[in-house]
C-alpha cells in the first residue's frame, strides 16, 4: 500500500471522530439557534416599533458587514479583556449563532414580505389574531420559499465551522492541522479533510433537493421543474 494511502487510512478515524463530536454538533446547534434568532430579528424589523427595529437593523448591519473570523476572535480573544471568559466551543457557538442569525433574518424578512397582503386580510377576516395569522397562514407559505436559501446557508455553515479551528475548537480542520504537525504531510491531510467536507456537503445538497421536491408537490416553488 502506498504510504500516502496508509496515512489517509490511519488519519480517517480521528478526522471522522472530530467531525462527529465537534463539527456536526456545532453546525446543528448554530443553525437552530441562529434560525430562531433570525426569525425573531426579522419579525422585529418588520413589525416592532422604531427603536426596536433600529436595534435589529444595527445588529444585522454589524454581523453581515464584518468577517466571521474577526467576530470569533473578538468573542474568544477579545472579551477576556473585559472579564468575560468563554471556553472555545461556547465562544464558537455564540459567534456562529450571531452570524447565522444576521443572515437568516434577511432571508426570513424577505420571504415574509413576499407573502401577498391579501393573505393577512383573509386571515383577519375569519377572526384570526396577528399571532394566529402569522403562525397558521404567513409562516407556512413563507417557509416553502425560504427552504432553498436557508438550505444553502446551512451547507455553507458546515464549511464555515472550519474557522473554529482558529479559536482552538478541536473540530475536523484543527484535527487535520494537529496530524499535519506530527506527520509533516500537509497536502495529503488537507485534501482528506476537504474530501470529508465535500462528502458532508454532498449529502446535505441531496437532502435539500428532496426537501424542495417535497414542498413542490404542495404548490411550492418548484412547480415549473416538476
Amino acid at each position: 500500500m502506498p504510504p500516502w494511502l496508509q496515512l489517509m487510512l490511519d488519519s480517517l478515524a480521528p478526522l471522522l471522530w472530530a467531525a462527529l463530536v465537534f463539527t456536526i454538533p456545532l453546525t446543528l446547534l448554530s443553525f437552530v439557534l441562529g434560525l430562531a434568532l433570525g426569525l425573531l430579528t426579522a419579525v422585529v424589523r418588520l413589525f416592532a416599533p422604531r427603536p426596536f427595529s433600529d436595534i435589529a437593523r444595527f445588529y444585522v448591519w454589524v454581523f453581515r458587514g464584518t468577517p466571521l473570523l474577526v467576530q470569533l476572535f473578538v468573542i474568544f480573544y477579545g472579551l477576556p479583556s473585559v472579564g468575560i471568559l468563554l471556553d472555545a466551543f461556547p465562544a464558537a457557538l455564540i459567534g456562529f449563532t450571531l452570524n447565522v442569525g444576521a443572515y437568516t433574518s434577511e432571508i426570513i424578512r424577505a420571504v415574509i414580505s413576499s407573502v401577498p397582503r391579501g393573505q393577512w386580510e383573509a386571515a383577519y377576516s375569519i377572526g384570526m389574531t396577528w399571532s394566529q395569522a402569522m403562525r397558521r397562514t404567513i409562516l407556512p407559505q413563507a417557509g416553502r420559499v425560504a427552504v432553498p436559501p436557508l438550505s444553502n446557508t446551512f451547507i455553507s455553515l458546515v464549511k464555515d465551522t472550519s474557522l473554529a479551528a482558529a479559536v482552538t475548537v478541536p473540530e475536523l480542520f484543527q484535527t487535520a492541522q494537529r496530524i499535519v504537525a506530527t506527520t509533516y504531510e500537509p497536502l495529503i491531510l488537507y485534501i482528506e479533510a476537504a474530501l470529508i467536507y465535500l462528502a458532508l456537503s454532498s449529502v446535505l445538497s441531496a437532502l435539500q433537493v428532496r426537501l424542495e421536491k417535497r414542498f413542490a408537490r404542495y404548490g411550492g416553488f418548484l412547480e415549473a421543474r416538476t
